[in-house]
């Protein structure tokens, strides 16, 4: 049997994994696999891509989310922090998982390499731990403006415990109300 080059480890969220890539070195450094459909799909994961975005922010202490797509664009996603750090955090608001209503945090960064991949129905928001943060994302969805949802930031209903005091907010991220479980 082929040894698996992209690791899935298991996160506190349901569905949710941290995803590391095993690192074949020569005196050259090194080459790794990030992405393998065949792989994605043995662990049982939504391998579709047919969109990827770059968010680039400028100052440390931005902060970015919670945000999803409701139904019937719901999309998972693969997230990787490609230079600098972030602390990464999903919140799950699927009603028949068995986490929700919990929120997990890991820090991404390009030293690390390590990415997150985001089942549909987890909302995802992160806040840059320095200046010149860059988040690789990878989604199986179109992004559909008219299913583009958010859950507020310092919700406490969910209690996030951010590192940093936001330095930047969009208006809209802002603008979300308090998500109800009813």
């Amino acid at each position: 049997m082929r040894k698996r080059t992209v690791i899935f480890r298991p996160t506190e969220i349901a569905g949710a994994y941290l995803i590391e890539m095993e690192q074949i070195e020569d005196e050259r450094g090194f080459f790794a696999r990030t992405f393998c459909t065949k792989e994605f799909d043995h662990a049982g994961l939504n391998s579709r891509i047919t969109q990827c975005s770059l968010s680039f922010n400028e100052k440390r202490g931005t902060l970015r989310g919670m945000h999803y797509q409701a139904a019937p664009h719901r999309e998972t996603k693969v997230v990787r922090c490609t230079r600098g750090a972030i602390f990464d955090v999903l919140i799950d608001l699927r009603r028949e998982s068995v986490t929700c209503g919990d929120w997990m945090s890991l820090e991404l960064s390009a030293d690390n390499r390590r990415m997150v991949y985001v089942p549909e129905g987890v909302a995802h928001g992160f806040q840059t731990l320095m200046d010149g943060a860059e988040v690789f994302y990878q989604m199986s969805e179109l992004f559909e403006p008219g299913s583009a949802f958010g859950v507020r930031w310092d919700d406490p209903a969910f209690g996030i415990a951010w590192p940093l005091q936001p330095t930047r907010l969009s208006q809209k991220d802002l603008s979300y109300p308090l998500y109800s479980f009813e």
